[in-house]
């Protein structure tokens, strides 16, 4: 039977004919249940009475968070005795949703959860590091840590991390249905479901041209479907559960190269903070202005642009520019950071055009000057080496 047993991670589970024994989870199926017959001096309850076993069954899993939350289902349901013996039950974790208007996610132990007035109880997790675990829960879900009518943004909203609790940017309906219901649903181990939800959600924003909430949803399907978290049980959570920046952020960075009346192009360029992503580069002939105007220009190359939702939606938006240019992006680009990076009076000096107050935005962006700046002139680069193509084809 071990032998047959996947290197993957997923539930164990014992059995005495058919009386289910024991239910474990683990990273390696294989590995794990193999690690039950290499008897010690030091022999866990369940190795002791080994012998008892004639079949072993296993669900795989994605990964080992939805193993955990799976096997806190068969425990809670079967309530296998040898997941008992030798274990301090009473100390086991359990995770609750708050009773008010914008639920808060908690953990207790089980001798603490008489009396509790909760929303939602899930577990028992009888092996979790539950810092990490809500830490992850947290990342996944946008699940609020704040107060309404807060006089400031909380942080997490800052690094887009809370729907905007504390600023009464969301309501508690569309809280319930954004934040605690994928939230419950994961956690009763249905993440097909939280998706193909939540890929209605993004669509439904799109249609209603909230790029950035679209954009939002969209990252979180792709987070959901990226869980790696052997951490959670196996090894400390030395780093954020994502480089999220640097999976995540999408900036793209316009031109405008204006010679004449004539070859009028406009270019598209994007990058993360892993650097340029050329297959997305898009670059564009000017055909409604037949004028010297930088902005005619820009607001057309924008138009068209916008109409592209399979392009995706940028987190931040570079316009090779001063204010003008800063203003119409602005005006274009609803929800979404827009700045410019004009040449000075004396065009010898780069100078930052901000066209919003987000202060953690504005600080990444000066701490990343380097990167903007080399994206501007790709932009540049890329706009002018279009425009020397046409006048060749002419």
């Amino acid at each position: 039977m071990i032998k047959n047993l996947p290197d993957k991670s997923g539930i164990y589970l014992f059995y005495k004919d058919k009386e289910l024994l024991y239910v474990g989870k683990a990273t390696s199926l294989k590995s794990r249940v193999r690690s039950y017959f290499n008897h010690s001096k030091n022999m866990r309850p369940i190795e002791v009475l080994i012998k008892e076993i004639n079949d072993i069954k296993y669900i795989v899993t994605e990964s080992v968070i939805e193993a955990s939350i799976l096997e806190a289902k068969y425990i809670k349901k079967f309530k296998p005795k040898y997941n008992v013996i030798g274990k301090d039950d009473k100390s086991w974790i359990y995770f609750y949703l708050t009773k008010e208007d914008f639920p808060k996610l908690k953990a207790i132990r089980e001798h603490n959860l008489k009396g509790l007035k909760a929303k939602k109880i899930f577990g028992p997790y009888p092996n979790i590091k539950t810092a990490e675990m809500m830490k992850l829960l947290h990342f996944l879900f946008f699940v609020s840590k704040c107060n309404p009518n807060q006089q400031k943004p909380c942080f997490d909203y800052q690094i887009k991390k809370c729907l905007g609790v504390c600023i009464n940017k969301i309501d508690k309906e569309e809280y319930e249905k954004r934040v605690i219901k994928p939230l419950i649903q994961f956690l009763n181990g249905n993440k097909k479901g939280v998706i193909k939800n939540l890929e209605k959600q993004m669509k439904a924003f799109a249609k209603e041209k909230r790029f950035e909430e679209a954009n939002r949803v969209k990252f979180q399907i792709f987070r959901l479907q990226k869980i790696q978290d052997a951490s959670l049980i196996n090894k400390s959570f030395v780093e954020d559960y994502f480089d999220e920046k640097k999976k995540e952020l999408r900036i793209e960075g316009y031109d405008i190269s204006n010679l004449g009346n004539d070859n009028k192009v406009g270019s598209m360029v994007v990058s993360d903070l892993n650097g340029p992503i050329k297959k997305e580069y898009k670059k564009f002939k000017i055909k409604t202005v037949f004028k010297q105007s930088d902005i005619d220009c820009l607001r057309e190359v924008f138009e068209r642009r916008l109409k592209h939702k399979e392009w995706g939606v940028p987190d931040i938006v570079l316009i090779d520019g001063g204010r003008a240019q800063v203003n119409l992006g602005k005006k274009m680009f609803k929800n979404i950071f827009v700045f410019g990076i004009a040449k000075g009076k004396d065009r010898k000096k780069d100078e930052f055009i901000y066209g919003g107050d987000n202060k953690e935005t504005i600080d990444f962006i000066e701490n990343n000057k380097n990167l903007f700046l080399s994206l501007r002139d790709e932009a540049h680069r890329f706009a002018i080496n279009y425009q020397k193509r046409l006048a060749r084809i002419k």
